[in-house]
């Protein structure tokens, strides 16, 4: 079924899911990184002048730079898996829905089709492309049970793990066949780990 199948789909339950809620996941180091890393890039491609730098220092920024956003994404990616590991469950127990609701169906959610909520706040908190980083956060789940050292890591990968993380992604959701869901039925709401404590706390103040 295509994903514009199951959106036009008029007998779908509408159901809340469980709020997908992100930790924080850089260190403090880490944003300066990235930057270096972009400017390294940017050097080596011979799109900024090198300056002083050598060839060397180039690539090392470089693949610090890369290593700092994988273990940033290895930690969405685990943020992501439970949400997706608590849906499953939840969607277990409402028997009105039709089988083969699955990990893959609420990943394609989550990539393909998020609610518009979801991609708002995605925005305001200056993600751009959400579908690359969702995308690639659960590849990397299926690659690493924890974050991996530096020192594991050949340059090669690290250099290039958006592409082995994409690819992972793919062999995961082309496992077996599943039902695709839509946003418009499936609904659920995100939040910072500080901002979801703040509301339980209103909560029970209240």
């Amino acid at each position: 079924m295509s994903l514009e199948a199951a959106s036009a789909a008029p007998d779908r339950p509408s159901l809340i899911l469980p709020p997908l809620i992100l930790h924080p996941f850089a260190d403090a180091a880490g944003p300066n990184k990235l930057v270096e890393s972009s400017r390294a890039s940017l050097k080596l491609q011979g799109l900024l002048p090198a300056g002083e730098s050598t060839q060397e220092d180039l690539d090392r920024a470089l693949l610090d730079g890369r290593y700092s956003e994988l273990r940033m994404l290895f930690y969405v990616g685990r943020d992501l898996t439970r949400w997706i590991e608590q849906c499953v469950e939840f969607v277990d127990r409402q028997d009105q829905l039709e089988a083969g609701i699955t990990h893959q169906s609420f990943a394609t959610l989550l990539v393909q089709d998020a609610p518009a909520s979801v991609q708002a706040k995605l925005r305001k908190w200056g993600v751009g492309d959400y579908r690359a980083i969702f995308t690639r956060a659960l590849g990397l789940q299926c690659l690493f049970a924890n974050a991996p050292e530096r020192e594991v890591l050949s340059d090669e990968f690290v250099r290039n793990y958006h592409r082995y993380a994409d690819q992972m992604f793919a062999l995961k959701q082309g496992e077996f066949e599943f039902t695709l869901i839509a946003s418009r039925d499936f609904k659920f709401e995100l939040y910072s780990s500080g901002e979801y404590s703040r509301m339980l706390e209103r909560s029970w103040g209240e």
